[in-house]
C-alpha cells in the first residue's frame, strides 16, 4: 500500500478575519507542502490546529481518505481554504484611487526598488499618487542596470529619490538605511518587492536553493517588520506570489517564502498594524521574476502563465495594487484565470469555488474498476489497437506539458531528454499519465522509459498484464544486446566470435520453438529438450549467460 503523509502545524495559517498567525516559523511549510501536493498528488495532506488543542487524531487519521487536501481545525470545526472572487467587477482605473491613498505621504521605502516591478511602482506612486520622497533599495543600488535613469526620471517628475545599495535581509544594513531617512520626511510606507527565483522540484532542492530564495523574502520581511513596528506607518505592503497560495510545481522554495509573507501580513493585521500581502499572479512586464516565469511558461512547466493562469499588463497590475489598498484586507490575490483551461488541468483545491471540477478527492483504487477514463477507453479497444492508442495518448500529454500545439510535434522514438524534459516536466507528465490511466507511477517514469514508444510498452504491461506478450522481456534484452553491438562496430575485434555465438543461440531458439530438426546439446551441455520447455525467464537467463560479458 502506498504511504501517505499528513503534515500538522499549530497556528501557522490564519482562518477568518482578524485571526493571528502565532507560529510564523512554520508558515512556510504550507507553501512548500502545497507545491509537494502538486508534484505528488494524493500523497500529502495539510492540517493546522489551534495552538492549545490536543491533536484531533481521529480527524487526522481520516484526512487522507477525505476530499480536502488542506484543512484547518478551529473550535472543533473543519475549515477549508477557498479563493473568493472580488466583488464589484474589474479593478478601478488608477485615477479612481487618486486622493484616496493618503498613506503615501511622507517617505516611501521600496525594497527591490531598482527592479522592474519596484521601478513600475515607484513611477506609479510619484505620477499618480504624488509621492515626493522615495528611498529605493536593492543589492546593487546605483550600480543596478537603469538605476541612474530611474532616479533622474523620478526627479524630473518632482520627487526626491535616494537609491541605496542595501540588502534588506542584512539587519545592520537595513538599520543604516532607515537611519538615513531625514526626520523632516519620516518613513510612512514600506513596500517589500525584493525576491529571486531558484527553481527545482522539491525532491531536488538543495540547502543553497532554499536559502537563496527564502532569505531575500523572509529575512528581509522580518527585519522590516521588527525595525518599523514602532513607527507610525500608514502602509506596509508585501509583494507575495500566487505560488504560495496555489502551490506551483517546481517552485516549492518560492511558494514557501511567499506563504510566509502572507502569514506576516495576517500577523501584523491581528496586532493592529498596517499590512497588505499581494499574492501576485503573472505580470507580463519582463523582470528577474516574471521573465523566469514567462520562460517556464513557454516550456510548459505549469508555473503561473500556463494551465489557466493568464498574465496582466502593467496598467492592470497597478490598478489592482490600488484596489487592494482600499479593501483593508491583509491578503489579496491579484490574478487572472482562464476558467476553461483550468477545467482541463490539475485544479488546486483552493480554486474549487471558481471552477466546477470533478468530485474532489476521487482517487482510483487498485484494479480494473479503478481505471481512469483514458484507461477505460483503451480497455474497450481491440487488443491490436491499444498500443498505438496508448502511444498517441502519451504523445498528446507530452505535447501539452512542453507547450506544443499538438501530438504531431512529438516523435514517439525521440528521447524525452532530447525534447527538453527536466525533473519538473517529468513529474508533470507522470501526473497527467497517472490521472489518465489510473496508475500509480514513479517520478522517474520518463527517465526509466526514455521515449514515448518505450513508455507506451511499459504502460501496456501495467494496464493489460494478461495481454502482454510473454516474449516482450526477451525482445527488450535483444534490443539491449543490439545497442551493445552497435557500440562495438568501430572498436574492431571480437566480431567473429560474437557472430558464432549468435548463430549457436539462434539454432537453440529455433529448436526450442519446434523449427529445428534435431535436438542437440547446448554449449553448457544442457539438452535441447530443456530449452524447448524453458520459460521466458529461463530464456532470459540463457541470453545473459551467453552474452552477459558482451
Amino acid at each position: 500500500m502506498e504511504s501517505r503523509l499528513v503534515v500538522v502545524t499549530r497556528g501557522a495559517v490564519a482562518v477568518g478575519a482578524g485571526e493571528d498567525v502565532v507560529d510564523l516559523a512554520h508558515a512556510p511549510v504550507w507553501g512548500l507542502m502545497r507545491s509537494v501536493q502538486r508534484e505528488h498528488p494524493d500523497r500529502v495532506w495539510l492540517a493546522d490546529v489551534e495552538e492549545a488543542d490536543e491533536l484531533p487524531l481521529p480527524l487526522l487519521a481520516g484526512l487522507a481518505d477525505g476530499a480536502e487536501p488542506q484543512v484547518a481545525v478551529r473550535d472543533g470545526a473543519v475549515r477549508v481554504p477557498r479563493l473568493v472572487p472580488r466583488s464589484g467587477g474589474a479593478p478601478p482605473a488608477p485615477e479612481a484611487a487618486v486622493g484616496c491613498l493618503d498613506q503615501w505621504s511622507g517617505t516611501v521605502l521600496i525594497t527591490g526598488g531598482t527592479g522592474t516591478l519596484g521601478a513600475l511602482l515607484a513611477r506609479h506612486l510619484v505620477a499618480v499618487h504624488g509621492v515626493r520622497h522615495l528611498v529605493l533599495t536593492s543589492r546593487r543600488g546605483e550600480q543596478a542596470p537603469g538605476a541612474a535613469e530611474l532616479r533622474d526620471e523620478l526627479t524630473g517628475l518632482g520627487a526626491e529619490v535616494s537609491v541605496m545599495a542595501c540588502d534588506a535581509a542584512d539587519r545592520r544594513a537595513l538599520e543604516k538605511a532607515l537611519a538615513a531617512i531625514p526626520a523632516a520626511y519620516p518613513l510612512k510606507a514600506v513596500v517589500h518587492a525584493a525576491g529571486v527565483l531558484d527553481d527545482g522540484v522539491v525532491t531536488g532542492l538543495t540547502d543553497e536553493q532554499m536559502d537563496a530564495v527564502l532569505r531575500p523574502k523572509i529575512d528581509a520581511a522580518v527585519n522590516l517588520h521588527e525595525l518599523t513596528r514602532h513607527l507610525d506607518l500608514s502602509a506596509f505592503v508585501l509583494f507575495s506570489s500566487a505560488a504560495g497560495v496555489l502551490g506551483t510545481p517546481g517552485q516549492g522554495n518560492y511558494a514557501a517564502a511567499n506563504a510566509f509573507l502572507d502569514a506576516m501580513a495576517a500577523h501584523r493585521a491581528a496586532q493592529g498594524l498596517p499590512a497588505t500581502a499581494l499574492a501576485w499572479g503573472l505580470w507580463t512586464e519582463k523582470s528577474e521574476l516574471t521573465s523566469s516565469l514567462a520562460e517556464s511558461s513557454a516550456q510548459g512547466t505549469a508555473r503561473p502563465g500556463r494551465h489557466g493562469v493568464l498574465g496582466f499588463s502593467s496598467a492592470e497590475g497597478l490598478a489592482m495594487f490600488d484596489a487592494a489598498q482600499l479593501t483593508g484586507e491583509p491578503l489579496a490575490v491579484p490574478i487572472r484565470f482562464d476558467r476553461t483551461e483550468l477545467r482541463h488541468g490539475d485544479i488546486p483545491s483552493v480554486l474549487r469555488n471558481l471552477v466546477r471540477a470533478p468530485r474532489p478527492g476521487a482517487r482510483p483504487s487498485e484494479g480494473a474498476a479503478a481505471t481512469a477514463a483514458a484507461g477505460q477507453r483503451l480497455l474497450e479497444l481491440p487488443a491490436a489497437e491499444r498500443g498505438p492508442a496508448l502511444v498517441e495518448l502519451i504523445r498528446s500529454h507530452t505535447a501539452t506539458v512542453l507547450g506544443h500545439s499538438g501530438a504531431a510535434a512529438v516523435d514517439e522514438e525521440r528521447a524525452f531528454k532530447e525534447m527538453g524534459f527536466d525533473s519538473l516536466t517529468a513529474v508533470q507528465l507522470r501526473n497527467r499519465l497517472g490521472t489518465a490511466t489510473g496508475l500509480k507511477l514513479p517520478p522517474t517514469l520518463v527517465f526509466d522509459h526514455p521515449t514515448p514508444a518505450a513508455l507506451a510498452g511499459h504502460l501496456m504491461e501495467k494496464l493489460f498484464p494478461e495481454n502482454t506478450d510473454p516474449a516482450l522481456p526477451i525482445f527488450k534484452e535483444i534490443d539491449r544486446l543490439e545497442a551493445l553491438l552497435r557500440s562495438m562496430e568501430s572498436s574492431g575485434g571480437g566480431h567473429d566470435q560474437i557472430a558464432a555465438r549468435l548463430r549457436v543461440l539462434a539454432t537453440k531458439i529455433e529448436t526450442a520453438g519446434g523449427t529445428g530438426s534435431q535436438a542437440a546439446p547446448t554449449a553448457n551441455g544442457a539438452p535441447e529438450q530443456e530449452i524447448t520447455a524453458a520459460t521466458a525467464d529461463e530464456l532470459l537467463d540463457l541470453i545473459d549467460k551467453e552474452f552477459g560479458s558482451v
